[in-house]
């Protein structure tokens, strides 16, 4: 894998999940409690043997810029291994990024330094398991230009996608993005072939590419809107099945880029068996492991009377620094330095970090954002026209969003 030059995409704003990304880039939300989205990533490039990457950020990028500086800096730069960040440059253009290709375009000239054989280009917000050199082996043994990461898709979801058709080699013979009515799989109706919006480029041709397209005032300057439609024309471009690393009998690969998306693929952490294995030793996952002491659970035996006064936690992932002080947790997750005071009740809810839950205060679905101090005897999630009143996001299937740093005067009475 030395000849190859991981780019992760992190620059996008994730409009859809405000206000999760109010203060933060999309990559840098947290999930599941101990990790950020664009973790995921990341440790697929260590554990496929990628040792050179760069993550181009753009949008909000102070909290992932330092989540990546202090959590993935282990890598020796003395033999040319490290995840660095590069910010834009506008060494080309004064303006933001206008597409994915021009994202790449315009960092053309560090990118140039590194001196790649490969540039493999992957975006920094799906949670999956994926072999990468698996990928980079399929392209070099084809002979390819170009090769696209792909994934059976529902027919329904094919306006989100780019979807493509591919002959019996796996060579694609049509591409397009984000189709009204797309064509299905052969021997499989209900589904097309999506691309998972991973490439590998033969770099040399990339930059010839890219440079084509910068020129042309009438394209988009996006891969799967412009480079890769014109590629499939004169190029060796194939698609590559995606292989889970998961060890699950279904591949798992989520977009959570909704607010319930992102809830869900958060509620599936909680089951007995879930569909993404955290706790497979063979393929960590790896994030900023901050140096805080174990949970804590604390007080047993009755309060007032017929209330328990108990510290515990059922069907839930608790992580480091969290006390439950006399608080009941079911179904949740807690990221570092949540606390749950007594007689309060947290039910299928994600708190993120310093949230501090008051006395006899109720949680039910939902999702709370970053140090909000939610006041003793508050309800959450019992009431949405309540809820929605006092100013709080309520996604289509009811699930309550409150954000980051919410002052406490927020919870008593609805806003003006």
């Amino acid at each position: 894998m030395q000849d190859v030059l991981t780019v992760i995409l992190a620059g996008g704003k994730g409009t859809r999940l405000e206000p999760l990304t109010r203060d933060r880039a999309k990559p840098a939300v947290p999930f599941g409690g101990a990790y950020r989205i664009i973790d995921f990533t990341l440790s697929n490039c260590i554990n496929s043997g990628l040792r050179r990457v760069i993550v181009l950020t753009q949008y909000k990028a102070r909290s992932l810029d330092r989540h990546i500086r202090q959590g993935w800096n282990f890598l020796p730069a003395e033999l040319g291994e490290s995840v660095e960040v590069l910010p834009p440059q506008q060494r080309i253009d004064e303006h933001w990024y206008q597409g994915t290709a021009d994202a790449i375009y315009q960092n053309i000239y560090s990118l140039e330094k590194e001196e790649s054989s490969y540039t493999l280009i992957l975006g920094g917000d799906h949670i999956y398991k994926m072999d990468y050199s698996q990928l980079i082996g399929f392209h070099k043994e084809k002979g390819a230009d170009l090769t696209i990461g792909c994934i059976p898709i529902p027919l329904e979801e094919s306006r989100s996608f780019g979807v493509m058709q591919v002959d019996e080699d796996g060579r694609v013979t049509s591409f397009d993005e984000k189709p009204l009515h797309a064509k299905p799989l052969a021997g499989d109706p209900g589904r097309c072939l999506g691309s998972m919006g991973i490439y590998v480029f033969s770099t040399r041709l990339m930059f010839e590419q890219l440079c084509e397209d910068a020129a042309n005032h009438n394209s988009s300057h996006d891969f799967g809107k412009d480079i890769i439609p014109n590629l499939i024309k004169s190029h060796r471009v194939y698609a590559h099945r995606f292989r889970d690393r998961n060890n699950k009998e279904e591949p798992y690969w989520r977009d959570v880029g909704t607010l319930d998306a992102y809830y869900q693929a958060n509620m599936d952490l909680v089951d007995v068996s879930p569909v993404l294995n955290l706790y497979d030793q063979a393929w960590p996952i790896r994030s900023l492991t901050p140096n805080l002491p174990p949970p804590k659970f604390v007080f047993c035996g009755e309060g007032a009377p017929g209330v328990a006064r108990r510290g515990e936690s059922l069907d839930s992932m608790v992580c480091q620094g969290c006390i439950l002080s006399g608080g009941h947790v079911w179904r949740s997750i807690l990221s570092p330095n949540v606390r749950v005071n007594s007689y309060a009740v947290v039910e299928n809810s994600i708190l993120f970090e310093g949230v501090d839950v008051g006395r006899h205060s109720r949680v039910k679905r939902a999702i709370i954002d970053k140090d909000v101090k939610i006041p003793a005897n508050t309800t959450i999630g019992y009431d949405l026209d309540f809820d929605r009143r006092r100013g709080f996001t309520i996604t289509e299937s009811g699930v309550v969003v409150i954000a980051k740093q919410e002052r406490p005067d927020t919870f008593l009475a609805p806003r003006e």
